[in-house]
């Protein structure tokens, strides 16, 4: 407004100048040089002379005003917007899928078929161990229920032609059914002379080389197998938080080593509380593309506990309290264009996330809260906005 007022006042001592004199259009379309700068020169003054004037009125509003040595503030202007305030907490990544794979039966390691960091489906025949002639026996016992199976047939014939006696026929019919459940058990028992992934994994140790007497029990582990796509990450959650933590609520899950993160879910909340730390476990799933995620890896995981699609957020810093305890912020209300009044506003707030605070009440959107200089002014002081 200023700058306007000084523009037109000097388009005007312009326009009287050129009305006493030759104007500078005319001036300029002579072409004579020792003209326009003379006319140049009386400008020159006529400015320098408008320019001490506009000092002296500017002077003279700030006096008549009291806007002389006014607060000096900035504003921010609040709204609303989504606020999802997070837990945070540690835990360790574990998997479901890490096992060690012992043998079913005692003998000899014959052969291993893979090695350590091999990836391996489920089924895939891993090791197999001297059956001690086991496969020698079940091809005795096939040959037997063939045998078997033939007189049985033939007394069934008999017996629908009424020849013969009942208990003949009874007897073969049960001695070939004790022959196929020897051949079952017998196929039973030799199939625990190889070894099978249990599941679609990497196989993370060969324990036991080839040539190693094995048995079942502690000590005889042959492999141990990780699966890394189904990992997940386990942290104990106080029992506070108790209603506010669900199934499906967001998580994210920060691994310092790799200094990385990724944005997951919660996929299960226990059901029961710890009395030795009053917590209840959680299990967030962690996704691991890459295949950088191990098992015990630490991991920082913060939980979504809470949002607010509407939420008026300040930063703390612009926050007092008064001596009862209230917490109040100063709010800009305008007056002119550069100028407003500040008055004071007692506010409830709520969660906090880093640097910022939600507003419960006491503010609403589109309100001029005083950030910078919101120490230093007082209710009702007349103040002058920087940042407009």
């Amino acid at each position: 407004m200023k700058k306007i007022f000084y523009i037109v006042t000097l388009t005007a001592v312009v326009t009287a100048c050129g009305g006493k004199n030759d104007s500078i259009e005319s001036i300029i379309a002579t072409k004579n040089i020792d003209k326009i700068r003379a006319k140049k020169a009386t400008v020159s003054e006529e400015h320098k002379t408008l320019e001490k004037q506009m000092i002296l009125l500017d002077s003279a509003i700030a006096v008549i005003q009291g806007n002389k040595n006014l607060p000096l503030i900035s504003t921010l202007t609040t709204k609303t917007q989504v606020f999802n305030h997070f837990l945070e907490l540690q835990g360790n990544v574990q998997t479901k899928q890490n096992v060690l794979i012992y043998p079913e039966m005692a003998g000899t390691l014959k052969r291993v078929y893979v090695k350590e960091g091999q990836k391996v489906n489920k089924g895939q025949v891993l090791a197999t161990i001297d059956d001690g002639g086991m496969s020698s026996q079940l091809a005795q016992l096939k040959t037997q229920a063939e045998l078997a199976k033939t007189t049985y047939e033939r007394q069934q014939r008999l017996w629908e032609q009424k020849i013969g006696s009942e208990i003949q026929y009874l007897q073969a019919k049960t001695n070939y059914e004790a022959q196929v459940n020897a051949i079952k058990q017998a196929e039973s028992q030799l199939g625990k002379s190889t070894i099978r992934a249990p599941f679609t994994g990497i196989i993370d140790n060969v324990i036991k080389e080839q040539g190693t007497v094995v048995a079942p029990g502690i000590g005889s582990e042959v492999f141990r197998i990780v699966n890394l796509s189904n990992m997940y990450l386990d942290v104990e959650v106080p029992e506070t938080y108790i209603k506010s933590i669900k199934n499906g609520k967001e998580a994210v899950v920060y691994f310092p080593i790799l200094n990385d993160s990724v944005t997951t879910k919660i996929r299960q909340t226990g059901n029961f509380i710890n009395p030795s730390n009053r917590s209840f476990s959680v299990e967030v799933s962690v996704p691991n593309k890459n295949g950088n995620i191990k098992p015990n890896l630490t991991a920082k995981v913060r939980l979504n506990d809470y949002t607010n699609n509407e939420a008026i957020l300040i930063p703390q810093s612009v926050i007092s309290e008064n001596a009862n305890g209230e917490q109040y912020v100063y709010v800009a209300e305008k007056t002119e264009e550069n100028y407003a009044t500040a008055k004071k506003k007692i506010i409830t707030t709520g969660k906090s996330q880093g640097p910022l605070i939600e507003v419960i009440s006491g503010l609403t959107a589109n309100e001029h809260v005083i950030k910078e200089g919101a120490r230093t002014v007082k209710d009702g002081q007349k103040v002058e906005i920087l940042n407009q």
